[in-house]
């Protein structure tokens, strides 16, 4: 028994959701760094605030996985998670500009994150879920063009509020303008909708028939996955090595005096060796469904297509990471002319940043019916180098490019590889694991995409301001460089299930 083949209009409707998702990120994306300079950061405390967002996403996406993955009700196995993801988004959303100081933003990036990922990364697996491997390359490519709609829109939001609209585009020092506000007002609207759209509309296989496909396709995967399990011998092994490099990493901060920012690595590495800790205790006890157990083990047991495009996701994310933090930074200063959120060449420079955020979801939008055509021609790991590398010039470019009107040529590469990054490392993983623990791994793989972040967010500024003497513009280089290396390393990655 095999799945069948959806219909445009069905891959459609169970995509059409991430058009509300995508306006959620897109204004994080673009505007909490404005927020947090209005409330009054430094420019080179921006990457530790901006922390929130990836640990939620390494804390929420594995545990929502694993619960939808043994999900089953009257709304169905992933849709609930995208109805209770909306509507807390939706509030986040209203919430957030309405921030009166700046920790209070940061505490509310970190709830909106988190309820972002709600509904995110069930919306990953259910691509896995709903489409035959043959399909799941234009399910991708569908969610990027939805992805790369929503986000031209929202990320140009405050810039059409301001010149359609006439919203005021400035505030007294400390207050985000009437134009952010309104913009993420309407964001929290469109969100709602169209996950509700996806909710309603698209009709869910049942535990039962998903068992009958594995059957008949993928046991292989399930069955090799429940040969391999670590002896708590070797979590313990494990947890001395981390804990050993968390003290090490401390030291050298503490004893060199090095940007404080590093300690955030140095807790990750020490958070990782109490967790393999804990997970060795409960294997110790014979505990070995509890969640936390299962979700660990199945970190060090990834099929090997999964630990592949683990270095992949790595240097496409910390590039996309430094692209969102410091794109507004080097823009208003080097294209506009001033680093000061109280003047309007500032407030331009920004809004002109949400123009150049939503022209790459624009071209990104307008690539995803270009990426199923080059994967067909060349293969995707060739299909992922061309778009990675289109990337990678495209943020190297802001260094040359002088008039600000231009860098919507930049723009152009990086929406290619946008499409890129949101589609094909999905499609392959996809073919390499089993349908019973879909959403769990799909969890696991965004790992992958926040430690990056968390690494950027550590030592960007220290990068910054060490060896870029305050230019947030270096930063974008160093961005482009990372694309071009994680195309590379796509070359690599084992594909035995094409497009």
């Amino acid at each position: 028994m095999t799945k069948p083949q959806l219909s445009f209009l069905q891959i459609w409707n169970m995509c059409f959701g991430f058009l509300g998702i995508q306006f959620g990120f897109a204004l994080q994306n673009s505007n909490v760094s404005r927020i947090f300079q209005t409330l009054g950061a430094n420019v080179d405390d921006i990457p530790i605030l901006w922390i929130a967002a990836p640990v939620t996403g390494l804390l929420v996406q594995p545990l929502v996985g694993y619960y939808s993955d043994r999900t089953w009700n009257g709304l169905g196995r992933r849709r609930p998670y995208f109805l209770w993801g909306a509507i807390l988004s939706s509030l986040a959303l209203i919430a957030m500009p309405n921030s009166p100081t700046l920790w209070i933003a940061a505490g509310m990036l970190w709830i909106m994150d988190a309820s972002i990922n709600i509904s995110m990364e069930p919306f990953r697996a259910f691509v896995g879920d709903m489409l035959p491997n043959r399909q799941r390359t234009l399910g991708f490519a569908m969610q990027s063009f939805f992805i790369g709609i929503g986000a031209v829109v929202a990320s140009a939001l405050p810039w059409m509020m301001t010149n359609w609209f006439e919203v005021s585009n400035v505030a007294p020092a400390g207050e985000v303008p009437d134009s952010v506000k309104f913009a993420f007002y309407a964001g929290a609207a469109v969100f709602f909708a169209a996950v509700m759209w996806t909710v309603f509309s698209t009709k869910e296989y049942s535990p039962a028939e998903l068992e009958a496909f594995e059957e008949s396709g993928n046991s292989e995967h399930a069955a090799a996955a429940a040969e391999h399990r670590r002896t708590p011998a070797q979590y313990v092994s494990g947890a001395l090595t981390w804990g050993i490099a968390a003290l090490v990493i401390t030291a050298c901060v503490w004893g060199f005096a090095l940007d404080k920012q590093l300690y955030i690595l140095a807790g990750g590495c020490g958070v990782f060796a109490l967790l393999q800790l804990v997970v060795s205790n409960l294997a110790r006890q014979g505990k070995k469904d509890a969640m936390l157990y299962e979700i660990v083990d199945d970190l060090f047991h990834m099929p090997n297509t999964m630990k592949q495009l683990a270095l992949v996701q790595f240097f496409a994310w910390f590039a996309l990471f430094a692209m969102w933090i410091y794109t507004t930074s080097a823009v208003t200063e080097t294209h506009f002319g001033s680093s000061d959120p109280t003047t309007a060449a500032y407030n331009n420079g920004a809004d002109w940043v949400g123009v150049l955020f939503a022209s790459y979801n624009g071209f990104a939008a307008l690539a995803a019916f270009l990426i199923p055509v080059l994967a067909n021609r060349f293969g995707r790991r060739v299909a992922h180098l061309i778009c990675m590398v289109a990337g990678g010039l495209g943020l190297a470019s802001f260094l040359v490019i002088q008039d600000p009107t231009w860098l919507l040529l930049s723009m152009v590469g990086v929406g290619i590889a946008w499409a890129s990054i949101l589609s094909v490392p999905y499609a392959i993983l996809s073919g390499s694991l089993p349908s019973n623990k879909m959403g769990v791994y799909m969890g696991i793989f965004n790992f992958f995409i926040v430690i990056p972040q968390i690494l950027a967010a550590s030592i960007l500024g220290f990068m910054v301001r060490t060896f870029f003497d305050g230019q947030a513009i270096y930063a974008l280089l160093l961005g482009g460089l990372f694309m071009v290396i994680s195309g590379l390393v796509t070359l690599r990655v084992e594909d035995n299930d094409h497009a």
